[in-house]
């Protein structure tokens, strides 16, 4: 063959990989972006489900009234006076053996942003309810993710089986980002919990969480208590009536002052941002302990990647 066949038969060689090249890279790019746009309709489409469950949850004070003034039952199939008594005005929580353990897994809140917000919450209700008002201890900030057990289904487990849970969720975290997130409302529910409910800015989407933890426990209680898109913490529980409920007159006035006071908290800390950095795997030896200041085991997992 001739200089030119050979030098024609190397060009077109060249082309050839060039245009291949030219091609994947356009396949990839395609995917890239398809994978892009997808996670984030993903995102939004999470965000916008969870603003629409947290408009339901504000609701539920005005369509149901304030329940939690006639000793009804909580969210968690307890009456108020299952978990509280209330003595000459001192408000004290009731701890009852969990049997089987609750082993809860938990995002945790630091005391970094938890402190403000307690401080924030305690400022505006404590006026108003003196010892009627039990507040979250704030070292104790969490958000529930999932249950491996709970006081409504329990599931029973050996040492054995417990520390194979516990190695299965530390290696779950390390495939989650760190959570930046911002509250987007306080709002009061019907049975008297006071609660922050968020939005994830950026990290691991509370959806995935609970799947990889579900992936992880396999042998949990098929029915988990919340929603899987939510992201919320209490902040405190209301007991009884407001100090100045003799000069309301009316249940309606009440309920005007628990929105004037929910209004003032929202003014002054809604739109806080928080970094959420560790999930806890959570052994409560008492009914609600990380509720109620009760027995507990607590192993600390920090959230093992990061999220641009």
């Amino acid at each position: 063959m001739g200089r030119t066949g050979i030098f024609s038969a190397h060009s077109t060689t060249v082309a050839l990989i060039w245009f291949t090249s030219a091609v994947l890279f356009f396949f990839l790019f395609q995917m890239a972006l398809h994978n892009s746009t997808s996670s984030s309709d993903s995102s939004v489409s999470k965000s916008e489900l969870r603003s629409k469950l947290y408009d339901k949850m504000e609701r539920d004070l005005d369509e149901k009234g304030a329940v939690f003034l006639k000793g009804g039952e909580t969210s968690q199939s307890l009456s108020l006076s299952d978990i509280f008594t209330i003595k000459d005005g001192s408000v004290t929580p009731v701890l009852k053996a969990a049997n089987p353990p609750v082993r809860a897994n938990v995002l945790y809140l630091s005391t970094e942003y938890s402190v403000p917000i307690f401080e924030a919450v305690k400022s505006i209700f404590d006026p108003y309810f003196d010892k009627a008002i039990w507040f979250q201890n704030s070292s104790l900030y969490h958000f529930s993710m999932f249950h491996a057990s709970h006081h409504i289904t329990p599931i029973p487990a050996s040492n054995v089986e417990i520390e194979a849970e516990v190695a299965a969720v530390k290696s779950a975290t390390e495939h989650m980002c760190r959570l930046k997130i911002v509250l987007d409302r306080v709002i009061l529910t019907s049975t008297g919990v006071l609660l922050g409910c968020w939005q994830v800015i950026s990290g691991t989407d509370p959806v995935t969480i609970r799947a990889k933890l579900r992936t992880a426990l396999p042998h949990a209680p098929e029915k988990q208590l919340y929603d899987a898109a939510i992201l919320h913490t209490s902040f405190a529980r209301l007991l009884g009536h407001p100090k100045i409920s003799q000069t309301l007159g009316r249940s309606s006035d009440e309920l005007q002052l628990f929105h004037e006071l929910v209004a003032r908290l929202n003014k002054q800390i809604r739109g806080f941002e928080a970094a959420v950095s560790e999930l806890w795997y959570v052994e409560e030896y008492d009914v609600l302990a990380l509720a109620l200041n009760g027995r507990m085991k607590v192993r600390k997992f920090p959230l093992g990647c990061y999220s641009s």
